[in-house]
């Protein structure tokens, strides 16, 4: 094992790595050979951690010596650049100067639907910030896995990976599905769906969580799509007050109350 990183330089805002980064975040998506823009500290360390590939690490000039430590001894490749063009390709208002080119593993829906299938699908969910969210609170309560139907936000937005805080480094997840392959998915596996809903439809502790099933969640501003939601039961959370909750929070909570029942004797 090498002792410390390679070190390259970068300084041409016309660097065709760096035009690859561009046009991925301008899209949302992943670049041209496959790898997800990851940018902070701690998403590298949670790449690092959870074994994916990180094709680089670009550091800016003023935390070069603090990205090199945190690689130190793994053979990785660091570019340095300066923190006017590294700004450039920067996904944040107040970037911490180190991006990471992660590749993650390929998953498929039979990895989301593995066991007893405890999936959430996002139905035409837009925010990446609640998408991230979505996937943070399905790895802290347990979830077999996502679905990020056709038509919502890609999972590898940076925004998604920042608000998923690397949940979206081992949490199976799979995009870019139409609603009725999952809906065939969803019956060939046996696994009962549950669209959540403003109102209408059991209230979540009342819903029988602790068979296999999945959490449907709409868009923020149409909900669940015709499709999903005709082959789903509705569910709701009670609320006092407030008409409905957003998307993210209403996952967390129908989450965590699937994690409880399943905790039951």
């Amino acid at each position: 094992m090498a002792s410390g990183p390679a070190t390259a330089e970068l300084t041409s805002t016309r660097n065709p790595l760096l035009r690859d980064i561009r046009k991925a975040v301008q899209r949302g998506s992943l670049t041209a050979d496959g790898f997800a823009v990851a940018e902070s500290f701690h998403l590298l360390e949670e790449a690092i951690g959870a074994n994916c590939e990180i094709k680089a690490v670009l550091a800016a000039r003023s935390v070069q010596s603090t990205v090199e430590r945190l690689v130190h001894g793994l053979n990785q490749r660091v570019i340095a650049i300066d923190d006017p063009l590294f700004h450039t390709v920067s996904t944040t208002e107040t970037s911490q100067g180190v991006i990471a080119l992660v590749r993650l593993p390929e998953w498929t829906i039979d990895q989301v639907f593995r066991g007893r299938s405890m999936a959430v699908i996002l139905d035409g969910v837009q925010d990446p910030g609640n998408a991230g969210a979505i996937l943070r609170a399905a790895e802290a309560f347990g979830a077999t896995g996502a679905i990020f139907a056709k038509g919502s936000v890609h999972p590898y937005h940076p925004k998604v990976l920042r608000a998923a805080a690397g949940s979206i480094f081992r949490v199976p997840h799979v995009s870019g599905v139409e609603a009725e392959l999952i809906v065939a998915a969803l019956r060939q596996k046996r696994v009962t769906a549950f669209a959540a809903q403003p109102k209408g439809g059991e209230a979540v502790s009342d819903a029988g969580l602790s068979r296999p099933f999945a959490l449907v969640i709409g868009s923020e501003g149409r909900g669940v799509g015709k499709t999903l939601a005709e082959a789903s039961f509705p569910i709701h959370v009670p609320t006092v007050s407030v008409e409905s909750l957003n998307a993210a929070v209403a996952a967390g909570v129908i989450l965590y109350e699937a994690s409880r029942q399943r905790a039951l004797p």
